[in-house]
């Protein structure tokens, strides 16, 4: 028998374990020999699940190098720097607003029942807003990479590819549909992967930002020194949002050298004035509020003008 074939292993398995459960019904009086004739099994089960899943793995990651040679040229095109568009800001004292587009959320349900990427981006291209943010995920957001896509090729505007990324081979997708920066979300993945997705997106010359909700996520995003920061402010507990925790979280980022964002929960631009007089912090994501007030754009028009 090959081990290591998970076909055979398959094939065989039902048979095997079948003529060993006979086995065992028959030595039910005999301990010493059901504790052998049960090691065997075990062990066979072993070797048949790790056989699949080596088999599983491999043809993964070859999928995946395939795709990746014909990106290749795709990911050589150059993109705007997302990072530099805020820092442009922020020296002309100005407000940044990463403005969002969703179709829909876990905390809010549907959000926008006729669904049109492009018309929300064209409406915030021209209400002033410094960067975007797509969604992509599809279960939960109802997202979709090609949106980043089509909006892109309507509008010169950095775009924020908003998805869980737990593989860096996400990283290079993103870039592929024309994305100029990705979120590395510190509380769904562990620290050697987080450092690998902020070295991939270093390495395909994108933004990354780093997403803390906590003091101790917080702590760990100062590790990522060329990455932007973004204040997530809600709880992920209860998916309620409390904007305080820019307040809580800033005393540990404040000397953090490039920009910090405060994300979620900004209702009104009173929201986000308490945040700018009592932290500095210029850049806001916002989704929510933006996407329900879209008819009439001015929330977002009145955050971009504070301080002007």
């Amino acid at each position: 028998m090959n081990v290591d074939n998970s076909q055979d292993l398959a094939y065989m398995a039902p048979s095997f374990i079948e003529k060993r459960l006979i086995e065992i019904e028959k030595a039910k009086e005999k301990p010493s020999l059901l504790k052998k004739i049960k090691a065997v099994v075990n062990r066979f089960l072993l070797l048949f699940v790790s056989s699949a899943k080596k088999n599983e793995v491999q043809t993964t990651i070859s999928a995946k190098i395939t795709a990746l040679k014909s990106l290749n040229s795709i990911l050589n095109k150059n993109n705007l720097n997302f990072i530099e568009k805020i820092n442009e800001n922020n020296k002309l004292n100005k407000i940044s607003v990463i403005a969002e587009i969703k179709k829909a959320s876990p905390s809010a349900g549907l959000i926008i029942k006729q669904y049109n990427p492009i018309a929300i981006a064209e409406n915030y291209f021209l209400n002033g807003a410094t960067c975007l943010s797509i969604l992509t995920e599809e279960k939960f957001f109802l997202g979709d990479l090609q949106h980043i896509a089509d909006v892109k090729n309507k509008f010169k505007i950095p775009i924020l590819c908003k998805d869980f990324f737990i593989d860096p081979y996400q990283v290079s997708l993103a870039k592929s549909f024309g994305a100029d920066a990705i979120l590395i979300i510190l509380s769904g993945i562990d620290n050697e992967l987080a450092k690998d997705l902020y070295q991939t997106a270093n390495e395909l010359n994108i933004t990354s930002i780093v997403e803390a909700h906590t003091c101790d996520e917080a702590e760990k995003a100062l590790n990522f020194d060329k990455a932007i920061i973004g204040i997530n402010n809600r709880n992920l507990k209860d998916l309620k949002t409390d904007i305080k925790t820019t307040l809580q979280l800033y005393k540990i980022l404040s000397s953090h050298s490039c920009p910090i964002i405060s994300e979620s929960g900004f209702k009104s631009e009173k929201d986000v004035k308490e945040i700018v007089d009592q932290t500095g912090i210029m850049n806001f994501l916002i989704g929510e509020s933006l996407l329900k007030n879209i008819e009439g754009s001015s929330l977002l028009k009145k955050i971009v003008q504070i301080n002007q």
